[in-house]
């Protein structure tokens, strides 16, 4: 049994972060909600350390999160960041109070204690704080490994329960030697090996579903993405021929999709493939819709009709696998006992209505879009299906922004294929994480040729990411952006302006809607 770090995650849109960073050390790492008791943490075969996430409360606020006390007589490291950190010192016996200054972004911490955690650190390290709380006094159990000018106990250590807590995000990209803080937990504190690989989970998980789908059918919806055949791989090597395979069109796909995933799947995989084609009644339902979360229900609420449709014809039809991924269900909030605010909602999160008449596989919900790469070619997937940029379930709904119509469908599937070749053109396409095309509902002012226009913008969206939980800009040369917009502007009927998008995330989303 692999090593396991357990996360106890208490509302921090970066507690998934957190065990992908684990993940990438070859540490097991699996998320629990505060409920968990010591007793079940202490049936975790091969534990080997605990880890308190943030979380967006105070400790003295009521209803404030809290787990099992007992879990720091459970003999393992434990490490408490941000609202961890609080809340674990507040137990052991330190005292938590609002912060005389508030630290939101970057600060710079004077190391005082160069063992253990903060190993070959040096005497200063840039983090990343985000915090209104802090602890103010701490008992003769603990040792300060760290502070600021505003916050004295940036990092400690209790000696008797082998507790560590950081005011700070190590998790996050703009701590840039939180890595190296991870590493030295997990090896040097929770003395892990570092013994587990995607080949282990690729395993597991095909154990997994052939328990779960011991008899009847299993159906799988096919989108022609990494997420959905990599399902469908799994399931099928779990269960042969008992799966069938569902692709909806939705009148919401890209150019030609439609076409290159009957041939991909029905060629490549020799899968059984239903092409069901649902167009009218997406577009229907989503005529004068502009609110994105409510194309997201009407979306998932069709997409599950299709389905049925579809599975009516199938015999003992009793499982439905979907590629969802955990940044889905983490962004859709609220979910599962999950504390994290809402961001949005998935199609294949938020919008399944509770009548659905399928028990779900999801074999990749704990996974990031990079694991599902390396599971994808640890299972010999082709190139072109494992690094295929994201396409989200809703398709060009949520990259149109506003009422969706044929006429904004077909200016943006032309401008979304100019852009996809050109980047593909400049060997960009392995470089940059999603590239993507919105048409945005403002006209403007231009001239086309001798005469006055006044036509639609697209923007123009790249990111470079590893997570997909917080991402960048892409640095796209200037001379591959203006051939991209020439070509947009030239060949698109009905754009006269092309405009990037130069945001982050946060705060920004990568999709728009």
């Amino acid at each position: 049994m692999s090593e396991t770090i357990a996360i106890i995650d208490f509302g921090s849109q970066y507690g998934q972060l957190i065990a992908r960073r684990v993940r990438e050390h070859n540490v097991y790492s699996i998320i629990y909600q505060p409920g968990i008791t010591a007793k079940e943490l202490a049936q975790i075969k091969n534990l080997k350390g605990i880890i308190l996430s943030g979380g967006p409360a105070s400790v003295y606020a009521p209803n404030a999160p809290a787990c099992d006390e007992k879990i720091f007589d459970l003999g393992v490291p434990i490490l408490g960041i941000c609202y961890g950190m609080q809340w674990g010192c507040k137990v052991l016996g330190a005292k938590i109070k609002p912060a005389k200054s508030r630290e939101y972004g970057r600060a710079v911490i004077t190391i005082t204690d160069s063992k253990d955690l903060f190993a070959s650190l040096g005497d200063t390290a840039t983090v990343w704080m985000s915090h209104g709380d802090q602890a103010e006094s701490l008992n003769k159990d603990f040792d300060v490994l760290a502070k600021t000018k505003t916050c004295p106990y940036s990092a400690v250590r209790n000696k008797n329960k082998k507790f560590y807590g950081l005011q700070f995000h190590p998790e996050v990209s703009h701590t840039p030697k939180g890595n190296i803080m991870m590493k030295n937990f997990l090896y040097d504190i929770c003395k892990c090996r570092g013994d587990w690989q995607m080949k282990d989970f690729a395993q597991h998980t095909i154990e997994k579903i052939r328990d779960q789908a011991k008899s009847g059918t299993v159906i799988c919806g096919l989108s022609g993405g990494v997420d959905s055949a990599v399902t469908a791989t799994l399931v099928h090597k779990a269960i042969g021929d008992r799966l069938k395979c569902i692709f909806v069109d939705n009148g919401l796909l890209r150019k030609n999709e439609r076409e290159q995933v009957e041939s991909t799947f029905k060629d490549h995989f020799h899968i059984d493939l239903h092409v069901v084609d649902w167009s009218r009644q997406f577009l229907e339902k989503l005529q004068g819709v502009t609110d994105p979360q409510k194309k997201r229900i009407i979306i998932g609420h069709e997409f599950i009709e299709a389905f049925k449709s579809e599975a009516k014809k199938i015999p003992d039809a009793r499982f439905l696998a979907q590629g969802t991924l955990y940044p889905d269900v983490i962004e859709s909030g609220n979910k599962d006992g999950n504390l994290a605010a809402n961001i949005k909602l998935h199609h294949n999160v938020g919008g399944l209505p509770a009548e659905l008449g399928f028990e779900l596989i999801e074999p990749l919900r704990d996974l990031f879009k990079d694991e599902v790469r390396l599971v994808g070619e640890y299972l010999g997937l082709p190139e072109n299906i494992v690094w295929r940029h994201p396409f989200p379930g809703p398709g060009l709904a949520v990259r149109i922004i506003g009422e969706i119509t044929e006429e904004r469908l077909k200016i943006l599937r032309e401008a979304d294929e100019i852009l996809i070749d050109e980047i593909k053109s400049a060997e960009l396409y392995r470089k940059v994480s999603q590239t993507l095309a919105v048409l945005v509902p403002v006209a403007t002012v231009g001239v086309m040729g001798d005469e006055r226009s006044y036509d639609n913008v697209i923007a123009i969206r790249s990111v470079d990411t590893t997570d997909f939980m917080t991402a960048d800009f892409s640095r796209i040369p200037y001379d591959v952006l203006a051939i991209i917009a020439n070509r947009i502007i030239n060949e698109v009927r009905g754009i006269n302006r092309v405009v990037y998008d130069i945001s982050s995330k946060p705060p920004a989303t990568i999709e728009w809607e």
